[in-house]
């Protein structure tokens, strides 16, 4: 069967896996990247119905003509059912913004940059799943070595995410992101086997 459409690479990993990171070096080695953070902020700073629908729900959030996100976070900490309600309006833009860049891209190989792949169920919904990860130890110094962060706000951002035991079990490839040099290996090793595939797939008859 000939693989319509781009392959579709789904990249994910916990907090402090070394993603972003990753994800940079997909872009270097020539693959487009879908961002899923970078959609919700720009949604959130530039998108006219998101930021009506969201003060809608959060007026105090968008007083200044975009989505303050403080605000918006401390409204949903106040509020049981606002995350629910958030979620509602803005993963149905998200996907559609995702959507139209399967659409629209001409690469044969294209990565979606998910943070919640497994916890969406997009996992799913790509021809190959990446994860990134780092030992425990690894992970831990990296998030609070960040501006900011604490124990707490760790380990309650670990409740909320798949364990990374989980997600490489159910990965077709993991990159162990210990070191620059052993992504970058591990990402064009991917991007050969990928390409590999690809070139073996025969047209229907």
């Amino acid at each position: 069967m000939k693989h319509l459409g781009p392959i579709v690479i789904g990249l994910t990993g916990s907090i402090g896996m070394g993603k972003s990171t990753t994800a940079e070096m997909f872009k270097a080695a020539g693959v487009p990247v879908w961002d899923a953070d970078s959609t919700v902020h720009r949604l959130y700073s530039s998108d006219a119905h998101t930021i009506e629908a969201i003060s809608k729900i959060c007026p105090e959030a968008t007083t200044t003509g975009t989505v303050n996100r403080q605000v918006l976070k401390d409204w949903i900490k106040a509020t049981p059912t606002g995350l629910r309600q958030l979620e509602q309006i803005v993963h149905p833009l998200v996907a559609k913004d995702r959507q139209t860049f399967l659409e629209t891209n001409p690469a044969k190989i294209v990565v979606l940059d998910v943070p919640l792949l497994f916890e969406t169920g997009l996992n799913t919904s790509v021809d190959f799943v990446v994860v990134v990860s780092v030992p425990v130890g690894v992970q831990r110094a990296r998030v609070l070595a960040r501006p900011n962060m604490t124990e707490a706000q760790f380990d309650a951002i670990l409740a909320k995410q798949t364990p990374d035991a989980d997600k490489r079990a159910q990965a077709d490839f993991v990159i162990d992101t210990s070191s620059i040099e052993l992504a970058k290996a591990a990402v064009q090793k991917i991007l050969d086997t990928v390409r590999s595939d690809q070139s073996q797939e025969t047209p229907d008859a």
